[in-house]
């Protein structure tokens, strides 16, 4: 019988796993933070995340169909990730139309573009979330508050809307959130950013399952922590604290589900390191010195960019090589 090599684009797997079996991991890593997003931003919340899903597999269907002429792989879970972040990425009072926008540039520049899974250079949910947030700056930044004594609220675009940490960090404001709030998600923001404990549940659960490792979010964080602790301890009266920096925004949310991204980081340990230390950085300065009070979407795209800088820097040896 003739032996056939196939080779195929990243990401490769090398053991009884799968792609789909890998996407859905992380799906189900995303629970605990949906549900405190549903807890907070009720309605809103779960129509954004359904426009946002069905709109991204549904462009994934029509491009693979009718325009690559392929197989769709929408069943693989990808599509379906790529709504969740995106949609994690947003305010729960976007209006529909542009929710739709921001998965069209997800899947069709972010990912097709580049010719799917696999070949995609930067992470197609922070692509739709930064083409949406240079398109329509001021309705990606209208973020509605929380209402901690209110379960599963009703509003939806007609919700009343404030400040997130950061922007009030950025005003010079310093009546902040403790960070038992900051914790449990008492504060607005995007979906998927409220609750630095939900997010934290998923990473401990996506480490149980071995879909990640641990050398990238950890990285960004402590690098993160100790750029702003440094600047905290030089100027406490004009830069927050360190915690303040690690539980607010999308820095857990980025670096857990985001910056882990298999295709968009690199492949060796040494080189994820070297990866998540420049978001971190990248992260830190733009917040603190930036007029955008976020950062962390930018920094990962930034790398995104230098990945295959770092692979062909740092590469691993050759099987027997000493």
């Amino acid at each position: 019988m003739e032996n056939s090599l196939y080779v195929s684009p990243s990401p490769h797997i090398h053991s009884g796993d799968s792609i789909s079996k890998n996407m859905y991991g992380v799906l189900i890593a995303l629970i605990p933070a949906f549900l405190v997003s549903l807890y907070y931003f009720g309605l809103g919340a779960l129509i954004v995340t359904l426009i946002s899903v069905v709109s991204c597999v549904l462009f994934e269907y029509l491009i693979q169909k009718f325009l690559m002429k392929k197989e769709p792989t929408i069943c693989d879970g990808s599509a379906i990730l790529t709504g969740v972040l995106l949609a994690f990425n947003l305010p729960s009072n976007l209006p529909a139309w542009i929710v739709v926008i921001g998965a069209l540039a997800a899947i069709g520049i972010g990912k097709m573009t580049f010719g799917g899974l696999g070949n995609n250079i930067f992470n197609p949910a922070l692509v739709g979330r930064v083409f949406l947030l240079i398109s329509f700056p001021a309705q990606m930044t209208t973020w509605p508050l929380v209402d901690a004594t209110s379960a599963f609220p009703l509003t939806y675009t007609d919700a009343q809307t404030g400040a997130t940490v950061l922007s009030l960090l950025n005003e010079g404001v310093t009546d902040l959130p403790s960070h038992m709030e900051l914790l449990a998600g008492c504060r607005g923001g995007s979906l998927g950013e409220v609750s630095a404990i939900a997010l934290l549940l998923g990473f401990a659960y996506m480490l149980w399952k071995k879909v990640i490792t641990w050398h990238i979010p950890v990285t960004i964080i402590v690098t993160v922590f100790t750029f702003t602790g440094i600047m905290h301890l030089v100027n406490p009266a004009e830069y927050a604290s360190p915690f303040i920096h690690v539980l607010s925004g999308g820095l857990m949310l980025g670096a857990i589900f985001m910056a882990t991204d298999y295709v968009t980081s690199p492949m060796t340990t040494k080189g994820q390191v070297i990866y998540a230390v420049g978001i971190g950085l990248l992260t830190a300065i733009i917040r603190l010195f930036g007029s955008y009070p976020e950062g962390m979407s930018f920094a990962i795209l930034i790398m995104n960019a230098l990945t295959p800088l770092i692979n062909a820097y740092v590469k691993p040896k050759h099987f027997g090589e000493k």
